[in-house]
């Protein structure tokens, strides 16, 4: 039991550096950005009370930035609204707005329940084949690998001002996000919602609660 113990261990290290290897060159900066894409994907990270939480507060500046710079006509707000009292991607969309950022150039995926889910539905959705993702360092290797495992061409853009409290606890349980996300990636299981496709190239304001169907 020991000796399976530390195979275990020694292999969910290694799928977990593998990860890391193979998509370090795809994490850019703002200002290593150059390369125009169709769409910038924000990630959800979670929302306090009618706030956004620090880390996402700090992806919808970095993508309301690179929209800015030019980078992507459109950007795709990925969270979870699965109840009418916790919203991520209205309270997102909302922070764009206020910021200046068209409402029809911001879509809106009610059903980004995951990294894995976001993406998945960004391609088979959305219609989208080349992406630029923004989120946290640490969480990139893992979006870009998800990424890559469902082919669509990607590059990351980090989005780290600041340091976050319990980042520790993030880092560890990442680990064991990679390696599970590195199965579903062998598998490619269908997202807890499909729905409806709605192309990047159309107005954002088609993904409107009132316009919505997943």
């Amino acid at each position: 039991m020991v000796i399976i113990g530390i195979l275990l261990f020694f292999i969910l290290l290694c799928t977990n550096f593998y990860v890391q290897i193979i998509t370090k060159g795809q994490i850019k900066t703002r200002e290593e950005s150059e390369e125009k894409m169709e769409c910038i994907l924000v990630l959800g990270a979670g929302i306090i009370g009618n706030k956004p939480s620090h880390m996402l507060e700090d992806r919808l500046l970095e993508a309301i930035a690179l929209y800015e710079k030019g980078l992507a006509p459109k950007i795709i707000m990925s969270g979870d609204h699965s109840k009418k009292d916790y919203d991520e991607v209205n309270l997102m969309k909302q922070f764009a707005i206020d910021k200046g950022v068209p409402s029809r150039d911001i879509f809106m995926d009610h059903a980004g329940f995951s990294s894995y889910e976001s993406l998945y539905r960004a391609k088979e959705i959305f219609g989208v084949k080349k992406v630029m993702i923004v989120t946290q360092k640490y969480h990139l290797y893992r979006s870009l690998y998800i990424a890559k495992q469902l082919g669509l061409e990607s590059y990351g853009v980090k989005a780290n001002p600041r340091q976050y409290a319990g980042q520790i606890y993030r880092e560890l349980r990442e680990i064991l996000a990679r390696d599970k996300d590195f199965i579903k990636c062998i598998f490619k299981p269908t997202p807890t919602f499909m729905g409806e496709k709605i192309s990047i190239t159309t107005s954002g304001d088609v993904t409107n609660d009132n316009e919505r169907k997943l």
